[in-house]
């Protein structure tokens, strides 16, 4: 009888540790799925563009704006990030025939999806991605100078690099670097100024880097 009872408190006892390994074998394997992360982020153009008729180039300002974004993860390594931000920038064509023209200032607003790679080190856990873009451009002042400025909206491509560095379970902090690829054609109508409507295809395919804090849950 005393053999039985031992043999069953044997059992409970590597049963219990048994379920004690799994659950932390759980634990390790098991992840956050989402993160969000609040960002800092200058948003530098590197921009060109081919004007009609009077010829020039473009000059558009860097903005500063924070930055909202969202991260899936599918897998530990696998995820995919929406950003979401706007920003200001003013806008002038230079070295035109007519000379400089300040042509206002517009707003972007470039959704952007990104499906991404990273690879944890410890605490470190860099990352690379790539994918599109949606640009709107909305609230246009024409300036000074032009009656009108239209700018239409377009699709582009997107590419990141960046790393998070934990700081607890849930906080953490992240640098990131983007470039993505904004092209529009512009409509510039100044008839009252210059006598003519001009049309101008524009690069501006900035340079986004991005520094925040991030929760994963």
């Amino acid at each position: 009888m005393k053999k039985a009872i031992f043999s069953v408190f044997l059992m409970l006892g590597m049963f219990q540790l048994t379920a004690q390994e799994d659950v932390q074998q759980k634990d390790q394997n098991t992840f956050k799925k989402w993160q969000v992360r609040a960002r800092f982020i200058s948003i530098i153009p590197n921009e060109s563009a081919s004007i009609e008729a009077i010829g020039g180039d473009v000059s558009i300002s860097t903005a500063y704006v924070p930055e909202l974004d969202f991260t899936y993860f599918f897998t530990e390594n696998w995820a995919a990030e929406l950003i979401l931000g706007t920003a200001n920038h003013e806008v002038e064509a230079v070295n035109t025939a007519a000379g400089n023209i300040d042509l206002g200032d517009v707003w972007l607003l470039p959704p952007t999806l990104t499906f991404q790679y990273h690879y944890p080190i410890g605490d470190f856990k860099p990352y690379v991605g790539a994918g599109i873009n949606y640009t709107i451009f909305y609230g246009a002042d024409e300036g000074p100078v032009a009656d009108d400025v239209d700018y239409d909206n377009s699709f582009g491509f997107a590419f990141q690099a960046g790393f998070d560095y934990a700081l607890s379970e849930k906080w953490f902090l992240n640098l990131d670097v983007k470039k993505i690829l904004i092209q529009t054609d512009a409509t510039v109508n100044a008839n009252s100024a210059l006598g003519a409507t001009v049309g101008a295809d524009v690069d501006i395919n900035p340079l986004v880097i991005g520094f925040g804090v991030g929760l994963k849950f």
